[in-house]
């Protein structure tokens, strides 16, 4: 590996954004470890792309440690791209599911959290290293149905905000891409639990946002000019002003 490659760590790259970052970045001469459950969904990006893959479930403590060091054979870690997470349901606060609400909150922060810890001391030590947060339009406002997915990204978006915070002077660039609707083959369909349900969401709509939309501007953040910053972008189609406010046709 050349000294100017750097090495992008991605997770959940075996679908969506995470595919789409995983892929766009390897072609564009990146070194990419890609992380996800799925290993037969690794393996086909793997074929696409030609970068490495480690699968890990990332809520499991010990499982980051291993994928952690796996990554960093393959040279120190430049870029950690926090894509993991997902919706559970469209549960009202009166009706809300416990353990949909914690398996959002396991997935979205403290899988996040424990990545984030786990590779920040090679960053801090070599004085160097960006850090990318993918949020959403959820962490910023609310609406109804969306109360335990919009808590987690909320809780999840506060760690880069802290995080610039302690980290000032440490030459360490905290990054959050906060997507509107994103049409992709798995959120929704993950979220609904029904085919009809999820093309639904995005039925009338002209042009909602692509996975690669998502990938584009992340790869833009992490080769704008050392010294810029991306804190938080938020990211929507035309068609949508606000998180329910979207325009459809006919």
């Amino acid at each position: 590996m050349s000294e100017t490659t750097r090495h992008a760590l991605v997770t959940g790259a075996s679908t969506g954004i995470g595919y789409a970052t995983a892929a766009r970045l390897a072609r564009a001469g990146w070194k990419v470890t890609a992380t996800a459950r799925r290993r037969e969904r690794l393996q086909a990006l793997r074929e696409d792309c030609g970068c490495d893959i480690h699968p890990a479930d990332l809520t499991d403590p010990d499982a980051v440690g291993a994928l952690v060091t796996a990554a960093e054979q393959a040279g120190p870690i430049d870029a950690l791209i926090n894509v993991a997470g997902g919706a559970l349901g469209v549960d009202t606060i009166a009706d809300a599911d416990l353990g949909r609400w914690q398996t959002m909150y396991d997935r979205n922060v403290l899988a996040t959290l424990t990545l984030t810890q786990a590779v920040l001391p090679a960053m801090r030590e070599r004085g160097r290293g960006d850090l990318v947060f993918l949020t959403s339009t959820a962490a910023h406002d609310t609406y109804p149905g969306g109360g335990g997915y919009v808590a987690a990204k909320h809780a999840e978006r506060i760690i880069p905000n802290t995080l610039r915070q302690e980290l000032n002077g440490e030459n360490i660039r905290i990054i959050e891409i906060a997507p509107g609707m994103v049409k992709t083959e798995e959120f929704s369909l993950n979220r609904l639990g029904d085919q009809a349900k999820a093309d639904a969401v995005y039925a009338g709509v002209a042009a909602p946002l692509t996975a690669d939309d998502i990938a584009h501007t992340i790869e833009f953040a992490l080769t704008v000019p050392e010294h810029v910053n991306i804190d938080s972008m938020i990211i929507r189609p035309v068609a949508q002003a606000t998180n329910t406010l979207v325009h459809r046709t006919p």
